[in-house]
This record gives C-alpha cells, sequence and structure tokens, in this order.
C-alpha cells in the first residue's frame, strides 16, 4: 500500500509542476503579445486573460 501511496505523490508533484509549467508559458506568451507592435495581437491576449481573472 505504500507503494500505491508513493506513486500518487509522484503523480501530484508532476501534475503541479506540468501546471506550473503551462502558467509560466502562457504569462510569457501574453507578455510577448504586449511587446509585439500588432494591437491584435495584444487584444487577443486580453481576451485569453480576462475570463480567467473573473
Amino acid at each position: 500500500m505504500a507503494f500505491f501511496q508513493s506513486a500518487i505523490d509522484v503523480l501530484k508533484t508532476l501534475v503541479i509542476a506540468l501546471g506550473a509549467g503551462l502558467g509560466v508559458w502562457g504569462a510569457v506568451n501574453l507578455l510577448e503579445a504586449y511587446g509585439n507592435d500588432n494591437p491584435g495581437a495584444r487584444s487577443q491576449g486580453m481576451k485569453h486573460l480576462i475570463p480567467k481573472l473573473m
């Protein structure tokens, strides 16, 4: 039974790390849109950001 508990703990850690990595990736993509001179890219980034904040 200890083996299964250990496997679950490892999977939890992997899922948390994956979620954090995806969050950082999304933030970088959003900041890249703001660094770009294309206003369409900025509005697209805001469309993704605003629903997540509410």
